[in-house]
């Protein structure tokens, strides 16, 4: 009896773990074969490849996807092709659905697709200058009706201020829990959303009260960094590639672009600013704003904004590494545009030059 009992206990485990890892470690019987191995892949480009058969199955169809666009594989080689127009950028996947011989088997593969073409380079010329309170690390800037909107950093210093622009005198002002560190803000239906670096949740504030209304949760990013809206849409940078689409009502994170050239992937996109239908965007401990397509992640434009630190009063006060540029504001009504940064006792209107 009990020589049948421990039988039946380790079928039953073999059976259970035989389940288990079937499930989980399955290896598809296919895979896509793009031309030449090629793996990078810029906009006006062609991926094409075909599925390789190694089992040589009788394959009845095959579909590949890029995203939500997908293509019918062409027999006898299932060969496809896929031209690349006004697709997402960054690292994508391939995926293709095989049916063969009254199954179905899935495989992948991860390409990155970049622009076609340069970012285009430009330079600044100071408008006017105005004083900035130099106690403000700057996390986020943002206009409304010609009131200027701050947000700073740093743990036991972060805090939500109105500014006047000509003299720089804080209006309205509330602190933040000493436990948090202040990140980028944006006002979005009469509301201003904050985020903080790694507490990992954002606050909801009454745009003329400051009173708190609520709080919500990161719920795919680690950490936050800069916001900004078009009106319509929100958009929230998390240090990595992506810039994240929040839920207009929520704020939840819903989908993401990847920020790309046409020959790199790129990071740190810290303070974000909404331009006429463009997202500007500071690399964080960089000279130089970023000109984003929202449609796709494409830099369309850099902004070099060297020397500008130079005209500081208080430039050697600041370590290179902290105190750099961040902070980017635009005056719709006005066409304006303001650049600050970390402890900065100035802000500057600057006029943008193509090189």
């Amino acid at each position: 009896m009990m020589k049948l009992k421990s039988l039946l206990i380790l079928t039953l485990a073999f059976l259970y773990f035989s389940c288990g890892s079937n499930s989980g470690s399955k290896k598809s019987h296919f895979s896509i074969k793009t031309d030449e191995n090629k793996k990078e892949f810029q906009l006006g480009e062609s991926i094409s490849g075909q599925i390789e058969n190694k089992k040589e199955f009788s394959i009845d169809s095959v579909i590949v996807y890029l995203n939500t666009e997908k293509v019918t594989a062409k027999s006898p080689n299932w060969s496809f092709d896929i031209p690349l127009k006004n697709q997402l950028l960054g690292n994508q996947t391939l995926k293709a659905e095989v049916y063969y011989e009254g199954q179905k088997d899935t495989t992948n593969k991860s390409i990155k697709i970049f622009n076609d073409t340069p970012p285009k380079a430009y330079t600044y010329e100071i408008v006017n200058t105005y004083p900035h309170d130099p106690e403000a690390y700057t996390q986020g800037l943002e206009f409304l009706n010609d009131t200027l909107y701050e947000s700073t950093g740093e743990y036991g210093e972060s805090d939500l201020r109105k500014v006047d622009l000509e003299t720089g005198e804080v209006l309205q002002i509330i602190d933040l829990d000493n436990s948090v560190f202040g990140e980028g803000m944006t006002i979005f239906n009469d509301q201003i959303i904050l985020l903080t670096w790694q507490a990992k949740e954002g606050y909801i504030y009454d745009r003329e009260t400051f009173e708190k209304k609520g709080t919500f949760s990161y719920n795919q990013s680690e950490e936050g960094w800069g916001l900004c809206n078009d009106g319509e849409h929100i958009y929230k940078s998390d240090g990595t590639e992506k810039i994240w689409l929040l839920n207009p009502e929520t704020f939840a994170e819903e989908n993401y672009i990847q920020i790309a050239t046409h020959k790199s992937i790129n990071s740190k996109m810290n303070e974000l600013e909404w331009v006429d239908g463009l997202i500007y965007a500071n690399t964080y401990q960089k000279d130089g704003v970023a000109i984003i397509n929202p449609k796709n992640g494409a830099i369309v434009g850099l902004i070099d904004f060297r020397g500008l630190r130079n005209k500081l009063g208080n430039e050697n006060e600041l370590s290179e590494v902290n105190h750099v540029l961040n902070g980017i504001a635009y005056n719709p009504h006005t066409k304006q545009l303001f650049v600050t940064g970390k402890h900065w006792d100035k802000l500057f209107e600057v006029k943008i030059v193509e090189k």
